[in-house]
């Protein structure tokens, strides 16, 4: 599961990245606002990869989302990028626990199926 939601946060790295540089246009907001908010929300995607196999991981991975979905009201395009996330984070939340379980069963597996070394 983790390098899965860790390949959706760093994917949504860059797209913050790239909607930072559209808000800058935005003659309403100041340049400053734009990339100090762009650049926290650049961390918190880094830091959250670290932190989605502890608990509580998926639920901050999900305010994440949700944030990045009610960034479309400063650049209405993250309306459709913060939704398309939002279903790759489902996906690999999903999916990646599903992955870790068929591991932990073939790993299982091949521990009782090895003969006892002595």
């Amino acid at each position: 599961m983790r390098t899965l939601c860790a390949s959706t946060l760093i994917g949504e790295l860059f797209v913050i990245g790239f909607a930072g540089l559209v808000a800058m246009k935005d003659p309403d907001l100041a340049m400053s606002t734009v990339w100090t908010v762009c650049g926290v929300a650049m961390v918190l995607s880094v830091l959250l990869c670290g932190v989605i196999t502890r608990p509580g991981g998926v639920a901050l991975g999900w305010a994440f989302q949700v944030a990045l979905v009610a960034s479309g009201f400063v650049v209405p395009a993250m309306f459709f990028l913060g939704l398309g996330f939002a279903a790759l984070w489902w996906a690999s939340v999903h999916y990646g626990r599903k992955i870790d379980e068929a591991k932990a069963r073939f790993a299982a597996q091949s521990a009782s199926a090895e003969p006892d070394a002595v």
